[in-house]
């Protein structure tokens, strides 16, 4: 299977790096960063490409970029790691549509194009007879889209419960353990490459609430959209809240949560007992999923970094070899 890399950021580089290292039969014939590119079409070196861009800040040709390599690259799949644009999913967008307009598979960690136009990407897949996959947009390492299409197959998805941003649950599990200010912790997280400069979207919530309209258009089909979901972030903790909290034996944690029966798609900080599954410590994320027979399961993983989310992306990549790869 030959595959096409759009992105080479940590997300790029690690599904880069995972490929070249597992025999997995999957050749990568472009990539592609925000300045350059390169197209081999019987393979390319990947450690090369690396080191290069490791040196110079750019992966190849200069003259080369992510439209050329959609047009004149050999590729069964596209891989779609570049950064997010929450407001117009683009350049993404328009990457994800070449591709499947021109009957190749996709696989992305983009939730931009996701959240946006769910309904119009999954029409125009099934349009060409091919997939479009995107597992590592919500939870990093975390199975959850090959949960609900296989190992919940033929259940009715009630609700959902989520802690779906590490930058948030970092802090707050910091908060609570040493009595921290929300400033103190962000710088924390900063310092240890938790927070972004601008942790606007981490900590507004606004992230996680993209994930969860990812999660509610998958489930549910709804059309749901960001300015649907009901939006508080932990900006405004303080640590006699969490004090509060402790003192019933509770603690807070940013909570995503969806139902369809209660109209519900809300972000906010809640109090939660610290049994609770939910209750997961510094960057990890956390799903439950409440069903009609296989009532209540929770899904506890990484959420980010470049290798767990290159497991997601290449899961998506094995899965459509499986499904779609009918050579002997």
């Amino acid at each position: 299977m030959k595959v096409v890399i759009l992105g080479l950021g940590s997300v790029g580089r690690g599904v880069a790096e995972q490929i070249a290292k597992k025999d997995l039969g999957i050749t990568i014939t472009g990539i592609a960063d925000s300045k350059s590119g390169c197209i081999d079409n019987n393979g390319i070196d990947v450690t090369e490409v690396l080191e290069t861009k490791r040196t110079t800040g750019v992966c190849g040709n200069k003259k080369i970029s992510a439209p050329d390599i959609l047009q004149k690259a050999t590729y069964d799949v596209l891989i779609e790691v570049t950064p997010t644009n929450a407001i117009t999913g683009e350049p993404a967008l328009g990457y994800i549509k070449t591709a499947l307009a021109h009957k190749k598979h996709v696989v992305t960690s983009n939730k931009g194009p996701i959240a946006l136009a769910y309904r119009e990407l999954m029409a125009l897949a099934a349009k060409n007879g091919v997939a479009l996959r995107y597992e590592a947009t919500v939870g990093g390492a975390i199975p959850i889209m090959h949960t609900l299409e296989q190992g919940l197959a033929g259940n009715e998805i009630i609700a959902l419960y989520g802690v779906l941003n590490g930058t948030c649950n970092y802090i707050l599990t910091r908060m609570a353990a040493e009595g921290l200010t929300y400033e103190q912790a962000l710088m924390e997280a900063r310092e240890m490459g938790y927070a972004e400069a601008d942790p606007t979207y981490d900590v507004k919530g606004i992230d996680a609430a993209i994930k969860l309209v990812i999660l509610a258009n998958t489930l549910w089909d709804n059309d749901a959209k960001l300015a649907d979901v009901d939006l508080t972030g932990i900006d405004l903790l303080t640590p006699d809240a969490l004090r509060l909290a402790e003192d019933e034996g509770c603690t807070i944690r940013l909570i995503a949560e969806a139902s369809p029966c209660q109209h519900l798609l809300r972000v906010s900080p809640r109090i939660i007992e610290k049994d609770h599954p939910l209750v997961v410590d510094g960057t990890l994320n956390a799903l439950t999923l409440e069903t009609d027979m296989a009532k209540e399961i929770t899904l506890i993983g990484r959420g980010a970094g470049s290798t767990p989310t290159a497991s997601a992306i290449i899961g998506d990549l094995l899965c459509i070899r499986d499904r779609y790869d009918k050579r002997p």
